[in-house]
This record gives C-alpha cells, sequence and structure tokens, in this order.
C-alpha cells in the first residue's frame, strides 16, 4: 500500500464504504474493496495514536516549563 497522508486515506476509506453500500460491486470486488479498507482504517487508527501520543507528550512538556 503506498504512503498516504490522513486525509488521503480517509477520502479514500469514504470512497470504498459508498462503493460497498451502492451493492453493485461482485462478490470478487467487495473483499477486495473490503480488505483494502481494513488496510486503511488501520493506517488511519496509526495515525490517530500517534498524533494522541505527540499531543499528550507536548501537553506535559507545557506544563512542567510553566
Amino acid at each position: 500500500m503506498k504512503t498516504h497522508t490522513y486525509e488521503e486515506a480517509m477520502h479514500k476509506l469514504e470512497q470504498i464504504v459508498a462503493k460497498l453500500e451502492n451493492g453493485d460491486a461482485t462478490l470478487d470486488e467487495s473483499l477486495k474493496l473490503f480488505e483494502e479498507g481494513a488496510k486503511l482504517a488501520a493506517f488511519c487508527s496509526k495515525a490517530l495514536d500517534t498524533a494522541e501520543q505527540k499531543i499528550t507528550t507536548l501537553a506535559q512538556a507545557t506544563e512542567q516549563t510553566e
């Protein structure tokens, strides 16, 4: 999977969800879309966790300097 920004990954994930909800994809296409969506969701989750850790670290550092 190519490296995405969080925003790019979320946009692609939204497109995949729309395609799956539409119900026009074949079973094989749906499975491929689902697999790609799962990878994108994991990427987004990890990106959010990393951002949260950075915010926590910055907030703690700010508290220590006050």
